[in-house]
C-alpha cells in the first residue's frame, strides 16, 4: 500500500510539473500611461526617445510607424494565448508626428492563423533522390578558382 501511495504521489508530481504557468512579454513594453506619454510628442526624435525605434514602417501610402507589444501566456499542455495586446500607430511626415493612435485588445480585429503551409504556385517538389541527382554538376571542384 505504501508503494502504491508513493507511486501515485510521484505520478501526480510529474503531471503537475508539466503544467507550468508562464507569461513572456513579446515586442515593446509600453508605459502604463501610454496615451499621456505620446500626447506631447511632436517630432520623430521625441517619439524615438519615448518609445524607441519602430518595429515596422509602412512602405506604401502614408508613412506610418508601427509598435506592437503583447503578453504570451503558457498554460501547461494548453495552447498559448496572447493578452494585453497593444499597437501604437504613429503617422510621420517630414520628421514630424502628425497623428498617433493606440489600439488595445478590444480594438484589434480577431485574426485566426491558418494551420499548415501555404502552397507556392508552380513550385517543384523533389524527393531526396531527385534532390541528390539534381545537384550533380552544380558545384565546381575545390581549387579551380570559382
Amino acid at each position: 500500500m505504501k508503494r502504491i501511495l508513493i507511486f501515485c504521489f510521484l505520478c501526480c508530481m510529474t503531471v503537475l510539473s508539466a503544467c507550468t504557468f508562464q507569461t513572456k512579454h513579446r515586442g515593446y513594453i509600453f508605459p502604463q500611461n501610454l496615451e499621456e506619454e505620446i500626447a506631447s510628442v511632436k517630432t520623430v526624435r521625441q517619439l524615438e526617445d519615448v518609445i524607441g525605434s519602430p518595429q515596422v514602417k509602412t512602405v506604401y501610402g502614408d508613412d506610418v510607424w508601427i509598435y506592437y507589444g503583447a503578453d504570451e501566456n503558457y498554460r501547461g499542455p494548453l495552447k498559448q494565448t496572447y493578452s494585453n495586446k497593444t499597437v501604437l500607430l504613429a503617422w510621420v511626415k517630414n520628421g514630424k508626428v502628425i497623428k498617433t493612435q493606440v489600439l488595445r485588445d478590444e480594438d484589434l480585429p480577431k485574426v485566426v492563423l491558418a494551420e499548415g503551409e501555404t502552397q507556392i504556385p508552380a513550385a517543384i517538389e523533389l524527393n531526396a533522390l531527385q534532390e541528390l541527382f539534381n545537384n550533380i554538376g552544380r558545384f565546381s571542384p575545390a581549387g579551380l578558382g570559382q
